[in-house]
């Protein structure tokens, strides 16, 4: 299914559902491993534990956020799917960054661990059939789909691609300091 065929549009996390082409579910993961494998690591890695602004993560604390959500958010979406009928608890995402010990990984680390993840995450939505990717449940208090979750987690994936790409990326002609 499409993003088109999203039948109730999530107020809050429209803004990442809404970074996907209107594609097949299962195009947009592909198309976040493709980015993934043509990630440039040397880029990356020069810059360090840098941030662009204080208080701001770096790209590994980004990379393991991504890593954390989708995770968090492949589980409410299996709840939904398996239709129990729970609503789970909401998490702290710097809770989560302050405790992930990313700084001490490599990043190749991080980025294969990630592309094991969205390949696992892609294989549980191929899994839904029609009528449960319409299978609705409350994510931090707003009903979403199964379907609606699948471009929440591929649409969260290119945002911090793409801010990677606008704040990050420019700090490698900075000078250090």
């Amino acid at each position: 299914m499409k993003r088109s065929d999203i039948t109730i549009m999530p107020e809050y996390f429209e803004r990442y559902i809404r970074q996907v082409d209107d594609i097949e579910l299962d195009d947009a993961f592909q198309k976040n491993l493709d980015r993934l494998a043509t990630i440039n690591l040397a880029k990356l890695k020069s810059l360090q534990n840098r941030s662009y602004a204080e208080g701001k993560w770096t790209i590994k604390d980004i990379f393991q956020h991504v890593i954390d959500t989708e995770r968090v958010m492949a589980y409410r979406t299996l709840r939904y799917a398996r239709r129990d009928g729970v609503i789970p608890q909401g998490y702290d995402q710097d809770l989560f960054a302050s405790n992930a010990n990313a700084e001490n990984r490599t990043l190749e680390d991080i980025l294969e661990e990630l592309k094991q993840l969205h390949q696992a995450t892609r294989l549980m939505f191929r899994s839904f059939d029609a009528e449960t990717l319409q299978v609705t449940g409350i994510n931090w208090n707003k009903e979403m789909s199964v379907l609606a979750m699948g471009f929440l987690i591929t649409g969260h994936f290119i945002h911090h691609l793409k801010v990677i790409d606008e704040k990050y990326l420019p700090l490698q002609y900075e000078t250090a300091g």
